[in-house]
């Protein structure tokens, strides 16, 4: 996979197709190979864009830079040193906490913006004061005894219990455990647990969004992609059934059928104008 130097960090991305741009931002404790089913989907008639934030994935794990904000202003420098600006942007969980702040501060990067499994508000205390426990554990024994919490957190019961499904989710669980210890705990304190809300702001953006969300997600429950929805004006909500906090993989089927008409519909109708 090719890399950019962004800000001081060697960002890692893969790039299919030709044609307009689509930027993928993904996860925490994934990259950008999360969308390979929506890349398959949209590299005959786009150039898609699936990058790793620094500290996961391939991407450099750097001492410092974590902050939402930061990686926020990661996300616009790759988007213009890569020359596809503007484009539509697709971000799931940490990538739409990424997609809320470009629509809202950057209006020129974006044609359009996709908001997959994501939230608005801050962590909420509760989950905070858990997190900072699998940290602690993390820090002492590494990533491999809090992996099993962490499955259960970002795939539904579908997916968790469908026998036919069993070798998906031990890869995912691999790829889960080989994250960088560092990259993962310096992201979830900045990124995650120290985030500040972004709901103040959601009445700036005005690119077309779609919103959609697992109806198995407990990581972001569906009312916060409810709130996010009430929100951005003219937005529209879609809500994935079977699916948890990670249906790019889950049910990658259902996400494509309302991710792909959506973006080209954008496209056609920029074009129109």
């Amino acid at each position: 996979m090719p890399e950019v130097v962004i800000r001081g960090a060697r960002l890692s991305y893969l790039e299919r197709g030709k044609g307009p741009p689509v930027v993928f931002s993904h996860g925490f404790l994934w990259s950008g190979r999360m969308f390979d089913a929506q890349v398959a989907a949209l590299e005959s008639r786009f150039r898609c864009i699936a990058y790793d934030h620094r500290g996961q994935g391939k991407s450099e794990v750097t001492e410092s830079g974590y902050t939402i904000d930061e990686l926020t202003d990661d996300a616009a420098a790759l988007i213009q040193q890569l020359g596809a600006a503007p484009c539509h942007f697709v971000g799931l969980s940490m990538g739409g906490f990424i997609g809320m702040r470009l629509a809202a501060r950057r209006p020129e990067l974006l044609k359009s913006l996709s908001l997959v499994e994501t939230s608005s508000g801050a962590e909420p205390p509760f989950k905070v004061v858990k997190y900072r426990a699998l940290m602690a554990i993390a820090r002492v024994a590494g990533l491999k005894p809090v992996s099993g919490a962490a499955m259960k957190t970002m795939f539904g019961r579908k997916f968790l219990t469908d026998p036919s499904r069993a070798g998906l989710r031990a890869e995912q669980q691999r790829l889960l455990e080989a994250n960088s210890l560092q990259g993962v705990l310096r992201t979830l304190k900045s990124a995650v647990v120290e985030r500040p809300p972004i709901e103040g702001e959601l009445s700036k953006i005005r690119c077309p969004t779609l919103v959609m969300v697992g109806d198995q997600d407990v990581a972001t429950v569906p009312a916060k992609a409810e709130r996010i929805h009430a929100l951005i004006a003219g937005s529209k909500l879609v809500v994935i059934p079977g699916a948890g906090h990670t249906s790019s993989v889950e049910e990658p089927e259902a996400v494509n059928a309302s991710l792909v008409p959506f973006i080209e519909g954008c496209e056609a109708a920029g074009l129109s104008r």
